[in-house]
């Protein structure tokens, strides 16, 4: 019973990572044959159809994920600890911001960088040094959520 739980579970992920990416290319290939003219329409039906599959997929996912037995129940809620998901929360966070602040660093400086070239371009590398650097943010905030999830 349980292989066949699985099985199934396995087959409705890869079927709902499927609806996932047909969600996202849809507006692209509807804007691309010419069916969306806007692109703010493309816009709403890629917001509007991840948002529908999202939904698909938590709802899928529970009924799927729900105990067969009443054992598992606690086998699951003694493995997970407080400090445990508090470590997790920290490392999404720290790379998610890291690359929040990044991409900001980096539109600045890249256009800014942009702009000294078209005048002088002879100072590439000084401008390159400064997007790399702004990137390297990034970078950081990604080795140290690395070095929090190997803490766990």
């Amino acid at each position: 019973m349980q292989k066949d739980r699985k099985g199934l579970v396995l087959i409705m992920l890869y079927v709902l990572f499927i609806m996932l990416f047909a969600g996202a290319l849809l507006p692209l290939a509807l804007a691309g044959t010419g069916v969306i003219k806007r692109k703010k329409v493309a816009l709403y039906v890629n917001v509007f159809s991840m948002i529908f599959v999202c939904v698909l997929m938590f709802a899928l996912g529970v009924s799927a994920a729900s105990p067969a037995e009443e054992g598992a129940v606690e086998a699951a809620t003694t493995q997970a600890s407080m400090g445990y998901g508090l470590g997790l929360l920290a490392a999404g966070l720290v790379t998610g911001l890291s690359c929040i602040g990044a991409g900001i660093a980096v539109s600045a400086s890249a256009s800014a960088a942009i702009g000294a070239l078209s005048e002088k371009p002879e100072i590439f590398g000084k401008a390159l040094i400064f997007v790399a650097l702004a990137e390297g943010v990034a970078l950081y905030g990604m080795l140290i959520s690395i070095q929090i999830l190997s803490k766990l």
